[in-house]
């Protein structure tokens, strides 16, 4: 059975410029639609965070504007209210990459929070992508490659073509100028091959066995081609 590790923020806030906190999480969509996908592939899924705290999920995405409607915002959150392991997670600092075929990011803000700064977390996506099983990422959680760092004090996805969450989107979204900094521009600086799509658009970038996704309307498309390609493998 294929196994697959989701690392999810344990952050409930993001600390804006101006030292206020903005309330957040993981975003509802990214990580319930490819849990189910994985869920109905007959994957067996791992939920882990920072020392194990349960995730919180930024209600900003379960607003009917987010989702597309209310029946939307409900069934998302009777899905996420229905994994008992967002409830009593494990800890990354319990966790061996090596164990899993697929890690998995999913985003919200709260990846900026805690995960860019999290070494047992960049340990884990470093493991990974040298490991060449698939590292999927997703809109704001590439800020977790923050935190990666190779043996030789280097940063893993030097040279990797990928997307995320891009600094129009932020901007368009109303909080890039309260961002002490952004996703794209921060990988571009370590030198990722950054690839922007259309604004909220439906966008999927692999490179070897990264896959990334820009925004919440990638999440479907990312994890159906992270299925197919362990498909592919077997």
């Amino acid at each position: 059975m294929t196994s697959v590790l989701f690392v999810v923020s344990a952050a409930d806030h993001w600390t804006l410029n101006d030292g206020s906190l903005h309330p957040t999480g993981y975003w509802a969509e990214e990580l319930a639609e490819p849990h189910r996908l994985f869920t109905e592939a007959g994957w067996a899924i791992t939920v882990a965070t920072p020392k194990g705290v349960a995730p919180t999920v930024d209600e900003g995405s379960l607003a009917a504007g987010a989702t597309g409607g209310e029946d939307r915002s409900a069934e998302l959150r009777r899905y996420l209210d229905a994994i008992p392991a967002l409830k009593s997670p494990a800890s990354i600092d319990d966790i061996t990459a090596a164990d899993y075929d697929v890690v998995f990011y999913p985003g919200g803000h709260g990846p900026m929070e805690d995960l860019a700064v999290d070494t047992t977390s960049g340990q884990i996506m470093t493991d990974t992508i040298a490991s060449g099983r698939i590292l999927g990422v997703l809109c704001h959680a590439p800020a977790a490659m923050l935190a990666s760092v190779a043996a030789d004090g280097t940063w893993p996805f030097l040279g990797y073509t990928m997307t995320g969450f891009t600094d129009a989107e932020e901007a368009l979204g109303g909080l890039a100028p309260k961002a002490k900094w952004l996703v794209q521009a921060r990988l571009t600086e370590l030198g990722a091959a950054f690839v922007e799509g259309p604004s909220f658009g439906e966008h999927i970038e692999i490179d070897r066995n990264l896959y990334t996704g820009q925004n919440p309307a990638s999440s479907q498309a990312l994890a159906r081609s992270i299925i197919e390609a362990v498909a592919d493998r077997k």
